[in-house]
């Protein structure tokens, strides 16, 4: 994934964003969340997606998705929301409920995604760009808007 990374977020913040995009992929993201993520590739077997989830251990009935990533060349064309559904589907059969995720306050395309694929934004404790977010969420002045999207209960 790393290797499609820069290219992909076309070399945003430099050198300094793509050791960023790198710690948050590390390798135990694709040692141990092999069977909950899910991958898209080209006809010539390239990376076109990839979705990074987890069912989480310590919140039972609760999947969470990492990280994402789409072809540029691929966008606004139903790729994220089908690797998402794909995710959807695989969490609820492992019997999670819900799906947890964040974004940066000031990511429009992302808050837009999200909502736009039955995310709810959680309440927050403070608002930045009209939006509810978590005050140092990630750390220090590392706010983020979180999202709740509910799965469908078993049937039967």
């Amino acid at each position: 994934m790393l290797a499609v990374m820069d290219d992909w977020w076309a070399g945003f913040g430099g050198a300094d964003g793509s050791r960023q995009r790198a710690l948050l992929l590390p390798r135990l993201f694709f040692q141990h969340f092999t069977d909950t993520s899910v991958l898209a590739e080209h006809a010539d077997g390239g990376i076109a997606a990839f979705l990074v989830g987890f069912l989480s251990s310590s919140q039972p009935g609760t999947a969470y998705v990492h990280f994402v990533g789409v072809d540029p060349g691929l966008r606004r064309r139903g790729v994220a929301a089908g690797l998402y559904q794909r995710f959807f589907t695989l969490a609820a059969t492992r019997g999670a409920r819900r799906v947890r995720c964040v974004t940066s306050p000031g990511n429009a395309v992302s808050l837009a995604f999200h909502t736009g694929i039955g995310f709810r934004v959680d309440p927050g404790d403070l608002t930045m760009d009209g939006v509810a977010a978590q005050r140092d969420y990630d750390g220090p002045g590392l706010h983020r808007v979180t999202f709740t999207r509910a799965l469908p209960g078993p049937r039967g």
